[in-house]
């Protein structure tokens, strides 16, 4: 018996430790064993830097939870046609299965309004909210904004608990921040994490909008997961500093880092969507280089001088627009702008959300550097199409200005409705695409445009590049055209 047994269990030895050291070879890459880790591992704790007071999340946790709420939204499938592939019966109608999605969102006034992310509602045909105490509203949309995935929501209400908002220029770097909302289709949850980055650019916007995308995301290491999407991001008080609106993974799960969109720029959005119905957004009207993203070949390309290369600071200005209010004040190509209304300007993202925080109409101080010699000038601000002052149900898309048409107008022009291209700038898309100022647009893709609600919901639903249809007043038939997908300045 035993030289039996002995062979095998010297075989079995062998193979267990063959498997054991190959199983180390294949995996020490993609495990981590906290407990034979050489480097001394220290705990996150919750102690200010002085290591005297400690964080204390409970009372901001405990009273922002009630002011979140989660949002789910149902899109009805749409009927699709297909052909009988043997000719019996003709094409056949199907219905799609209806499309059930799911996020957050925060209530910002006692009579119900609620702040969330566009993408969330984007195509929804019904919305509902659940609080906290899990009962149930349904939401009407008041208006989205794509360019900055922000939309807004109205509940019933007349002294629902509420968030106070904070100041979201005044948050730093590795300040302690809480991330509120409804993950996972879970209950609602909060994670706790530090502000790694601000002004972060990560291009999300600019696949998902038709205009021009505005991103200055405050990027922190709290926990987010589909789900958080529209809810809140707090500070230590209890103050609504950031909308949570994407993550960096590449499982769709956390993974590191999430990025929430500032409070003050959300504010001016929602703000906007409540008064007016759209966003009114004005405009420098030039072109920009973030100087981080260029190198001295690239620098002498555009005609900067290695000193001044060297010494800059600020942003290059690649382009003015020549209807614009910079090049009215005299803002030259070749000019590194360097403060807006005394506030520094270090990227991109950072001025493109400084401007996107005014009207149409405003001005503001704009410090220049110019063959190294400071400058400032007053800018008075434009929308799109290169206007100073907002017009009557008006928004601006892919570098003109719209609005709607009146009652009269369009018993004039014999049709139900439509939205005018009242401007057009013109180094616009449109304009590109041979789209004159007057044109009224009916349709997208087909789909019916009697006012810019219809038109701001249409475009937010389509993916890729669209149709516009219309009329010219005065002239005799439709006019088709295709548009795609295109950046515009700031």
């Amino acid at each position: 018996m035993k030289k039996t047994i002995v062979p095998v269990v010297i075989t079995a030895a062998v193979t267990s430790l063959a498997t054991i050291w190959g199983f180390g070879k294949l995996s020490d890459k993609n495990l981590f064993y906290p407990g034979e880790s050489k480097i001394p591992i220290h705990y996150a704790s919750n102690t200010g830097i002085t290591g005297t007071q400690p964080v204390d999340f409970s009372p901001a946790a405990e009273a922002t939870v009630k002011s979140v709420v989660h949002v789910k939204t149902m899109t009805q499938g749409k009927t699709v046609l297909a052909n009988d592939p043997f000719g019996f019966y003709g094409p056949q109608q199907y219905r799609m299965p209806d499309q059930m999605g799911a996020g957050s969102g925060v209530i910002i006034s006692q009579d119900g309004y609620i702040i969330t992310n566009n993408h969330v509602v984007q195509g929804a045909d019904q919305v509902q909210v659940t609080f906290n105490d899990r009962n149930t509203q349904v939401a009407k949309v008041v208006g989205t904004d794509p360019a900055t995935d922000i939309a807004v929501l109205k509940i019933d209400g007349d002294r629902l608990p509420y968030m106070e908002l904070g100041n979201s220029d005044n948050v730093k770097l590795g300040q302690w921040v809480l991330a509120v909302g409804y993950p996972l289709n879970l209950d609602a949850t909060v994670t706790a994490g530090i502000v790694s980055a601000k002004s972060r650019q990560i291009g999300l916007n600019q696949r998902r909008a038709n205009a021009s995308a505005i991103e200055s995301y405050i990027q922190t290491d709290a926990a987010v997961n589909p789900g958080n999407s529209g809810g809140a991001l707090v500070n230590v008080q209890g103050q609504l500093i950031g909308i949570n609106a994407a993550i960096a993974s590449p499982t769709g799960s956390y993974a590191g880092y999430s990025y929430a969109i500032p409070s003050n720029l959300a504010q001016k959005v929602a703000s906007d969507i409540i008064k007016f119905g759209t966003v009114r957004r004005g405009y420098l009207g030039l072109q920009l280089q973030d100087l981080n993203k260029m190198d001295s070949k690239m620098a002498e390309h555009l005609g900067i001088s290695s000193g001044d290369f060297k010494n800059a600071t600020g942003v290059y200005v690649g382009g003015v627009e020549p209807q614009s209010g910079s090049a009215a004040a005299g803002i030259r190509k070749g000019d590194f702008i360097t403060m807006v209304n005394g506030s520094v300007v270090s990227s991109v993202p950072q001025l493109q959300e400084m401007i996107a925080r005014y009207h149409p109409g405003d001005k503001v101080s704009v410090s220049y550097m110019r063959d190294g010699k400071p400058g400032t000038v007053s800018v008075e601000l434009k929308n799109m199409g290169g206007a100073a002052g907002a017009t009557q149900g008006g928004m601006a898309f892919m570098g003109a200005d719209l609005r709607n048409l009146s009652s009269a107008e369009a018993g004039q022009y014999g049709i139900k409705g439509g939205v005018m291209i009242a401007g057009v700038a013109d180094d616009a898309p449109l304009k590109k695409a041979n789209i004159q100022k007057g044109f009224v647009i009916t349709s997208i893709n087909d789909r019916e445009i009697n006012n810019t609600t219809d038109f701001q919901n249409a475009i937010t639903q389509a993916s890729g590049g669209i149709q516009l249809g219309g009329i010219y007043p005065g002239k005799r038939g439709m006019y088709y055209y295709g548009i795609n997908d295109a950046d515009g300045g700031y």
